[in-house]
């Protein structure tokens, strides 16, 4: 998460580090592009994007539509070569800045942008400054260019038991949709869970919440305090419904990525039927090429359907936290012949990477 997750026994830390908010301006197309092209192979090298914690990426009519935590607004960056996030193919705004006061008014932080019901929608967690007072909210525009369009706020997406809550997800499971997020269980920041509740609409989570996912394996809990399970995705893939999430606290370089999988036609609301992998944590630190602390991702697929990729945030050097020296990253990733993701290694910084197939 952004800067100012550090907990209360970090908050001392996180304030002078708000002197060095992310102020990527909003055209980006003065920046060079990271591609080359040898041998008739193009390359690109990570990071794709030097500040961008929490990265979550859409695509939509062979545009690929990107956001990250600023800690104030709301971005977005349009581009339809992925490996060229930070070219001059790429085109970034600010959507919708938050009221000078109030309980959305600071703190912003992991937007994610969804097109639902013919509209788009981003959510995001906000509060007046201060932690304990995160919520998930919620804005929209139904104009067909989201970068464009007109974004209107929806206000809070009240949750059930209105506990602190962050780094909200929908996913439509089995015709359902849901709404995925890290929270407390109570009022008092003892650890970060993800919960699981129905929704009726973009703007309606109904029901109880369900508790999926406690830390408590040893790379989980990473020794923190408190412990923290954040940033749910949703993959399906070959009729297997995965659940990733990051763990660890992002201020550890022991960061990482697992998964969850969803018994086939089981409840996704019963947490008896998702299971852990036994190959967590499926995506960890790379000291030796300088990406520490992985997480928060997304997925996305290249630009000819053929291949898998996994966005992330990670630090160049050891230590770096939850600051804005968390870039975006971005690498291929496979399957199994069982059907299990194999998220691989985080590509060194600067190593050559293949650009996704169509590019």
């Amino acid at each position: 998460m952004y800067v100012m997750k550090f907990r209360s026994n970090y908050l001392f830390l996180a304030l002078p580090m708000l002197v060095f908010a992310c102020n990527a301006p909003d055209e980006i197309g003065t920046l060079p592009p990271k591609e080359e092209v040898l041998d008739t192979i193009k390359y690109f090298t990570n990071p794709v994007y030097d500040v961008g914690p929490d990265p979550w990426v859409i695509e939509r009519d062979d545009q690929y539509y990107v956001t990250y935590t600023t800690g104030r607004s709301l971005k977005l960056i349009r581009t339809d070569k992925m490996s060229q996030l930070r070219s001059n193919r790429s085109v970034e705004r600010t959507v919708w800045t938050p009221p000078a006061t109030g309980m959305n008014s600071d703190e912003i932080w992991a937007p994610e942008l969804h097109y639902l019901d013919g509209a788009w929608y981003i959510y995001y967690a906000a509060s007046d400054g201060r932690n304990e007072n995160h919520r998930m909210w919620v804005v929209r525009t139904t104009s067909a260019e989201p970068l464009t369009g007109t974004w209107e706020s929806l206000g809070e997406l009240e949750l059930p038991d209105d506990k602190w809550a962050i780094d909200g997800s929908p996913v439509d499971i089995g015709g359902q949709r849901y709404f995925a997020w890290s929270g407390w269980e109570g009022d008092v920041n003892v650890r970060q869970d993800i919960y699981l509740a129905k929704m009726d609409s973009p703007t309606r989570v109904s029901g109880p919440r369900v508790m999926l996912l406690r830390p408590r394996e040893e790379w989980e809990r990473n020794g923190t305090n408190p412990e923290v399970a954040e940033g749910p995705q949703f993959l399906a893939h070959e009729g297997k419904q995965f659940m990733f999430y990051s763990a660890g606290a992002c201020w550890k370089d022991g960061y990482s990525i697992g998964a969850m999988v969803l018994t086939p036609g089981a409840d996704p609301m019963d947490a008896a039927s998702w299971s852990r992998l036994p190959q967590n944590p499926l995506l960890t630190s790379n000291p030796s090429g300088g990406a520490y602390g992985p997480g928060h991702n997304s997925f996305f697929k290249s630009p000819d359907g053929t291949e898998d990729w996994i966005l992330y945030h990670a630090n160049r050097n050891s230590g770096d936290g939850c600051a804005d020296l968390r870039s975006i990253r971005m690498h291929r990733f496979t399957w199994s012949s069982d059907g299990l993701p194999q998220l691989g290694i985080p590509a060194a910084t600067g190593q050559r990477i293949p650009v996704p197939s169509g590019e």
